[in-house]
């Protein structure tokens, strides 16, 4: 099955977020970034942002869908408008791909941005009580996304990176998992 061509499309930057009813695809591509997908599959209603950071926040400015936690909250904004619950969707999670051949830029825990990225999406999944259905994160390279709002199908083409950009093997090893 392919996407359907007749779609409306939306595509999300980084920073930002869509949510809305079931003739619509929504597209991104990500590096580093994580995007994530939520689904209702009964009322057909979706949603999906795109962050680039894990943290961030300033405090006394509105929120920024650059950074993880602020961007979800802008998602769960939408779905309690829609008068429904985290529980009822499907989350799915992408990115966090490492995209350079040079020693990562690491932290005092020794995890690169694309890990902390990945880590951030998972805790605040549980945090706000989505249900995680599947992710495609991690490795290198980066993802085309495009999301099927009428039926939750996610397309996901990942592209490696260049043979002499090929990243030196992670620190923390984060494997791509199918929740159930």
């Amino acid at each position: 099955m392919t996407p359907q061509a007749e779609s409306p499309e939306v595509y999300l930057h980084p920073g930002e977020h869509w949510f809305g009813g079931e003739e619509t695809r929504v597209r991104t591509l990500l590096g580093s970034c994580v995007a994530v997908t939520l689904w209702h599959p009964q009322r057909r209603i979706g949603g999906m942002c795109h962050y680039m950071l894990p943290g961030g926040h300033r405090e006394g400015h509105r929120r920024d869908g650059r950074y993880a936690a602020e961007a979800i909250s802008l998602l769960r904004d939408q779905v309690v408008l829609y008068r429904t619950q985290p529980h009822e969707y499907e989350a799915k999670l992408f990115g966090g791909g490492n995209m350079f051949n040079l020693p990562p830029s690491r932290s005092a825990n020794n995890t690169t941005v694309s890990d902390r990225n990945i880590i951030v999406a998972r805790e605040l999944m549980a945090r706000y009580g989505f249900r995680v259905k599947t992710e495609h994160m991690g490795g290198q390279g980066h993802r085309n996304i495009i999301f099927e709002v009428g039926n939750g199908d996610v397309w996901v083409r990942q592209t490696p990176l260049a043979p002499d950009m090929q990243p030196a093997p992670p620190a923390l090893n984060l494997p791509l998992r199918k929740h159930q």
